[in-house]
């Protein structure tokens, strides 16, 4: 044996320790990566429940990557002086090199501490959106949502994250604590439509199908206000009036659940046009060009003088003493 290190070592051109500590290492990856697959075997034939099956397989890779972390510390402690010397080479070796993986290691490491997200939060960081489907020492896998699809649902593709971008970008999670957002729907009529009656209609709407979905919100913001300074007084649907360019803007306000917002906007929207099919005073709105007369159309206490027309004709209607 130690005939075979030293021929391996001259011709690597390394020092006999080192061969054997590069034999060790490798002893110790075998090892440890058999260990892994035949426990990762045992959970699939023992653990029926793919989630629980998945966050032991993760527990296990995780415990394996440990031991042989610790393993290998002392296979190449002893060919250093001392420890202080070996951990002076690889810090500074790892930050030279190193430096993006070291970042990822770091945000892997802040993640499982402080729990920005989990397995199963939908988020949205550094421009992307999706549900966390893995988190693993460098990489952060979602399944993306939004892009070129319609609303909050899946595009099928998996989007790899690199856990240092929790220190550079904002995390955005909605469903932590707190799983309801809040949605609106615009709804334009013409200026020429009941927009009161319209609205009535809204509101209706409104309390019939939102109402029942923010049920459990009160609940959930009780339990998430004991950690955020999260005080929503108010939580129940509502419609606002605004003017716009080409009519009045109704906008329903309601909460859903985060992954339903498309579901329920389908339904909500399903109802207006149902409603509006039925009154024959209101009308949709939508760019469109048209002909406005003052003098014919406005109010009468507001029109023009008709083109031509003598003073004191109608017109504007004139008011003496």
């Amino acid at each position: 044996m130690q005939r075979l290190i030293q021929q391996l070592a001259e011709w690597l051109g390394f020092a006999p320790s080192t061969v054997i500590g590069i034999l060790w290492t490798v002893l110790v990856i075998l090892s440890l990566s058999t260990t892994r697959a035949f426990l990762h075997r045992v959970v699939r034939k023992r653990v029926t429940d793919e989630k629980a099956a998945f966050h032991w397989r993760r527990l296990i890779t995780y415990l394996l990557t440990a031991v042989g972390a610790v393993l290998l510390i002392r296979v190449w402690v002893t060919k250093f002086g001392n420890i202080g010397t070996f951990l002076g080479l690889l810090t500074a070796g790892l930050a030279v090199a190193l430096g993006d993986l070291l970042k990822d290691l770091a945000g892997w490491a802040f993640i499982l501490a402080r729990r920005p997200y989990q397995i199963g939060d939908r988020i949205e960081m550094g421009g992307h959106m999706g549900d966390v489907i893995d988190i693993r020492l460098f990489l952060t896998y979602i399944l993306e949502c939004g892009k070129w699809v319609d609303a909050d649902q899946s595009t099928g593709r998996i989007v790899m994250l690199p856990n240092g971008m929790v220190f550079q970008a904002p995390v955005a999670n909605f469903t932590r604590g707190f799983d309801h957002i809040w949605d609106e729907i615009p709804v334009l009529v013409t200026f020429e439509s009941d927009w009161r009656l319209a609205k009535q209609l809204l509101t209706e709407i409104n309390s019939e199908l939102a109402a029942p979905l923010a049920r459990n919100a009160q609940q959930q913001l009780k339990q998430t206000a004991r950690d955020h300074a999260l005080f929503l007084r108010n939580l129940t649907p509502i419609v606002y009036t605004a003017v716009h360019d080409c009519g009045v803007m109704l906008t329903l306000r309601y909460l859903t659940p985060a992954r339903q917002r498309r579901a329920n906007r389908e339904k909500i929207w399903e109802a207006i046009l149902d409603a509006f099919s039925d009154q024959d005073g209101i009308d949709f709105a939508y760019p469109t060009r048209r002909t406005y007369i003052n003098y014919i159309e406005g109010k009468p206490g507001a029109r023009a003088e008709a083109p031509g027309s003598p003073a004191g004709l109608p017109g504007r209607e004139r008011k003496e003493g």
